[in-house]
């Protein structure tokens, strides 16, 4: 039977998309593009925002007009919290939340045997165990996601996540270490490690830390690269940064989420920080690793974000000097504290400080690219495309430039040569 996948939302959904995708090829399912012809297709969802909830509806509904006939199964997020919603869209056979994915084979083969439809999401525990999803490649692309842990303790007022995905659980560290060592084997030599709260690694478990699992990491054989996908700021503890500056294989790059550069705002959002603590601390790492390169994440139109807030803000995101910003639009989430907060902003405001923020953004980028040209990076080749191979240098500036795709995988030296989106140009060496 042939089956297709389609991924929304972020690494974490990338990485276990991929691990369900094995659990299929195992089995002898061949899988195909999503957009043809298929026997089965199936959706992986995201609801961290409104954006991302009707977009997995959309695409939820698509396969049922290339085949009617075929078999729809929904996973992830959306359906774990609007599995019943889910259920009623056209085709769909089989929902399932964000755990017991590992049986997904097994439960479109019960299906086959008697076609009764199946609602298989079960409430999150507070004690849920870790599950047992693994990887041995990572078919879409060279750099490699590898999911370390799953969800999140923080309850920020606007995120909906930890309702999605529970508290934190880390997998364990053989396990970890035995996917890396596959992953070598099929060609990666760098893996990005993500989860939910991807710095929380550890946090449940008693004599294991992330720094134990970075330094375990630094010494597999083979690995280039290790790069941490995101991580808080209250986590870049002094342990952590002197992992980061002893390693030869961490990259020099921290994503580092801010969501608001206003004092105001941070503390309705419930981020455990100040603005001034997240400045000291950008600049004690600076110290200790001159070539760091910051990005991060920022949220605008918050419930009450008045333009002095907002203005605050933009001020901050330039004196903290980031490389590049993610810029989202704060979205209203039922069953999240910030739902109900009076003063919501109008949709047309946000609209706007989005695209000063995006604008603020292109410039930094701009400017870090601007002193970066005629200098040597090493860039991974990740993917061919439009004739070009593409790839990140260790401090992520996005490259593309002309080379054999005999190259794919490598580690290459790439001259920076002139700024571009979305990604700018290179000289191979």
């Amino acid at each position: 039977m042939k089956v297709a996948f389609y991924t929304l939302g972020c690494k974490v959904n990338s990485y276990e998309t991929e691990a369900v995708m094995e659990k299929f090829l195992a089995k002898g399912y061949e899988v195909v593009d999503f957009d043809g012809m298929s026997d089965v297709y199936v959706i992986n969802s995201c609801m961290v925002t409104n954006t991302g909830e009707k977009k997995s509806k959309q695409i939820t509904r698509r396969p049922y007009h290339h085949n009617p006939k075929a078999i729809v199964i929904v996973m992830g997020c959306l359906s774990q919290l609007k599995a019943a919603e889910m259920m009623e869209i056209d085709g769909v056979k089989i929902v399932i939340g964000t755990k017991n994915r590992e049986n997904l084979v097994d439960y479109l083969e019960n299906y086959l045997e008697d076609e009764v439809p199946r609602n298989l999401v079960s409430a999150l525990e507070k004690d849920e165990e870790y599950d047992a999803l693994t990887i041995n490649d990572f078919h879409t692309q060279k750099r490699a996601f590898l999911k370390i842990q799953d969800g999140c303790n923080n309850f920020c007022t606007y995120c909906i996540i930890p309702y999605t995905r529970g508290r934190i659980r880390s997998k364990a560290k053989d396990l970890i270490l035995e996917e890396v060592d596959q992953l070598v084997k099929h060609g990666h030599i760098e893996v990005v490690l993500t989860g939910i709260h991807t710095g929380g690694y550890g946090a449940d478990l008693e004599d294991y830390s992330f720094a134990d699992l970075l330094r375990d990491l630094e010494k597999v054989r083979g690995l280039e690269r290790i790069r941490i996908s995101s991580i808080e700021i209250s986590e870049l503890d002094e342990e952590i940064l002197e992992v980061i500056t002893k390693s030869k294989k961490i990259v020099h790059h921290l994503h580092i989420p801010l969501q608001s550069g206003s004092n105001r705002i941070l503390k309705l959002m419930n981020r455990k920080y100040r603005k001034e603590e997240f400045l000291d601390k950008l600049n004690k790492i600076r110290e200790k690793i001159s070539d760091v390169a910051f990005t991060t994440d920022v949220i605008v139109g918050f419930p009450s974000e008045t333009e002095a807030d907002f203005d605050e803000a933009y001020d901050f995101i330039k004196t903290a000097g980031f490389q590049e910003l993610h810029v989202f639009p704060y979205s209203r989430r039922s069953g999240t504290v910030a739902d109900k907060m009076p003063e919501q902003v109008d949709p047309e405001t946000k609209k706007d400080r989005v695209r000063k923020l995006l604008e603020l953004s292109d410039f930094l980028m701009a400017e870090y690219i601007e002193k970066s040209i005629g200098k040597t990076v090493k860039v991974i080749a990740e993917q061919e495309k439009e004739g070009f191979l593409v790839g990140h240098s260790r401090d992520y500036i996005a490259l593309k430039f002309k080379g054999d795709k005999i190259l794919l995988g490598r580690e290459v030296e790439v001259k920076v040569i002139a700024p571009d989106k979305p990604y700018n140009l290179g000289s191979l060496i």
